[in-house]
């Protein structure tokens, strides 16, 4: 099976080009990816496929440091080996190996893809000084479609850093705001708040996982309603390392981002007021939770360990100055209040209304796709300063 994907890239023979034809395609070759003479750049030199005790091992030496990612895509059956910043001179053909049945680079995307004829397990995926060696054995249809959910492992050749398995790396669970029955806020041009909060986590997601640096969970990527108390135990079942909950709400006079964490006291009335009607959302989407006494709510919260209350206000501070570069802050942008889907105890978590819809100016803002970029783009910043400093915190991984 040809290696190289999609038509070869050429060049029109011209006479003495202008100045402005050169500045033309030296600003498309930067666009395409290309690298200009005299720039550096990592390269794959050699390429090798072949069947080692009933595994396919893929050995590709490359010349110089690059970063790399392994994912998996179940709709076709693939392996996708990704190397940012990366070109391919390993030659044009792979053959084949094991449940491996071809190779295509994309070298638009700078992407390896592996063509299966089955499902697949990967036993080995880790860098070896200047060569990235996977070894790909049979697997099951349900551990595959587990493989297809994240990053399955991730490295850097030439650095001498092991490959992450994706089960070690962070797992961050957004949380779409309503959902379902609940609607949430309606804006003031019909906007439904429950349909931007979705889109935004999608694209949260999406810009969180192109990293590599943490794997995402969503407690809902469709329009279904979820109860509050099954928001929160849905991040706590998969041990979540952080919680974020996106909304959009309605705040008469109010406009622009804010981010909110626990407290059994709001900070004023406005944040008071929001909790109200968040915890309230049980009731419109038809389910409560079972009502306790003031002694009982008492107990709850302090089971809120005082770490995890310090560790989401960091992530709120961070957040907020992560936020002030990209869009309008609601003043005083870090608030708190007893909304009921930041109670796990061992969580950090926060809330992030991303605008009000009951502002023209930000249900304008948020409906369109580029301004949800740029919140999800500001988030996954602070989200990625907050990991890394737990992580220092913590001594690193392993």
């Amino acid at each position: 099976m040809p290696l190289f994907q999609g038509p070869e890239d050429s060049a029109e023979q011209t006479t003495g080009p202008s100045r402005r034809s050169l500045l033309q395609m030296a600003f498309g070759m930067v666009a395409a990816g290309a690298v200009l003479p005299g720039v550096a750049e990592a390269a794959v030199t050699a390429a090798r496929l072949q069947a080692v005790s009933g595994t396919a091992r893929l050995t590709l030496t490359l010349n110089s440091d690059a970063t790399w990612r392994l994912t998996a895509n179940t709709r076709p059956t693939q392996l996708v080996l990704h190397l940012p910043g990366t070109v391919w001179r390993g030659g044009t053909r792979l053959g084949s190996a094991g449940l491996v049945r071809g190779a295509n680079w994309n070298n638009r995307a700078k992407q390896l893809v592996l063509t299966l004829g089955g499902p697949v397990s990967v036993a080995r995926a880790e860098a070896a000084g200047r060569q990235l060696i996977l070894e790909i054995g049979p697997g099951t249809q349900a551990g595959f479609a587990r493989l297809a959910r994240g990053t399955i492992a991730q490295g850097n050749v030439g650095s001498g850093a092991p490959a992450v398995a994706a089960r070690d790396l962070p797992l961050v669970v957004l949380d779409p705001g309503h959902g379902g029955k609940d609607p949430g806020t309606i804006g003031v041009t019909g906007t439904h708040e429950k349909r931007i909060t979705l889109a935004a986590a999608t694209e949260l997601k999406r810009q969180l996982e192109a990293t590599g640096r943490c794997r995402v969970a969503m407690t809902r990527a469709r329009d279904v309603f979820i109860p509050l108390n099954g928001r929160v135990e849905f991040a706590r079942k998969r041990q979540a390392t952080l919680f974020i909950s996106l909304h959009a709400d309605s705040a008469p006079g109010a406009r622009g981002a804010s981010v909110y964490t626990l407290s059994d006291r709001a900070s004023d009335s406005l944040s008071a007021g929001l909790a109200q009607r968040e915890n309230r959302a049980d009731l419109r989407g038809g389910l409560s939770l079972p009502p306790v006494s003031p002694e009982v709510e008492r107990i709850l919260f302090s089971l809120v360990r005082q770490e995890t209350r310090a560790g989401s206000d960091r992530i709120a501070t961070t957040m907020v100055r992560s936020l002030g570069g990209e869009v309008p802050l609601l003043p005083n942008t870090h608030r708190q209040a007893a909304f009921a889907v930041l109670k796990a105890p061992d969580i950090p978590s926060i809330l992030v209304e991303m605008g009000f819809l009951s502002d023209r100016r930000d249900e304008a803002a948020l409906q369109r796709p580029a301004h949800r970029a740029k919140v999800a783009k500001a988030l996954a910043e602070g989200i990625h300063v907050w990991l890394a400093r737990q992580q220092a915190s913590l001594g690193g991984l392993g």
